[in-house]
């Protein structure tokens, strides 16, 4: 809705500002006045300084008044946490910090975002996720099963995203032995009409 990206900073990236174990998160608008598109209004928005909580950009939503992102905890584990951009306030949507939770788009209604998570069971991490849908109301309890391939031995789903009318998503079948982002396909979701 607005030309706005998020963004996430480690020392990987920049060595000589940002120290060992710390992460920050930015916010900046796309400006295409000049011809050539530039960042215009950037703004630190978070910062984690421990490897307790490694932050990671990913969507918007609530009219771009909050930032959905991932907080990577150490043993492969991670949380689906929201910012408040005006008040600076942060949501703990998961609350399950001994299972991986990494969102990755939200619906539409700005209620609900897509996770790749190990919640069923296994508990083994980015390796072994499914595709959930996570209901941001911050008691972590409202998670929805969309994808069975760990049900499968070797298999798994990832990348989802969902369609900005809501009526499906696409998501990849990966394997289990494979490095996060690989795939060997994108299927399409179709989300059932409830009457």
């Amino acid at each position: 809705r607005a030309l706005r990206i998020a963004w996430s900073n480690t020392e990987g990236q920049y060595p000589e500002e940002i120290p060992k174990g710390h992460s920050r998160l930015y916010v900046a608008d796309l400006d295409y006045s000049s011809g050539a598109p530039r960042l215009a209004n950037k703004k630190q928005v978070a910062q984690s300084d421990s490897l307790d909580c490694r932050i990671e950009a990913q969507d918007f939503y609530d009219n771009e008044t909050k930032l959905i992102y991932t907080c990577y905890r150490p043993g492969d584990k991670a949380e689906v946490m929201g910012l408040d951009l005006k008040t600076g306030l942060t949501t703990n949507f998961s609350q399950s910090s001994g299972t991986y939770n990494e969102p990755e788009g939200i619906f539409p209604d700005g209620q609900h975002t897509l996770v790749e998570a190990d919640r069923q069971g296994n508990g083994a991490g980015s390796r072994y996720v499914d595709i959930w849908k996570l209901k941001l109301d911050g008691s972590g309890r409202n998670f929805e099963r969309l994808t069975h391939f760990t049900d499968y031995e070797g298999y798994k789903s990832s990348n989802p995203v969902v369609s900005t009318d809501g009526k499906m998503m696409a998501f990849q079948v990966a394997m289990t032995k494979d490095e996060a982002g690989v795939g060997y396909g994108i299927l399409l979701y179709h989300f059932e009409k409830k009457r």
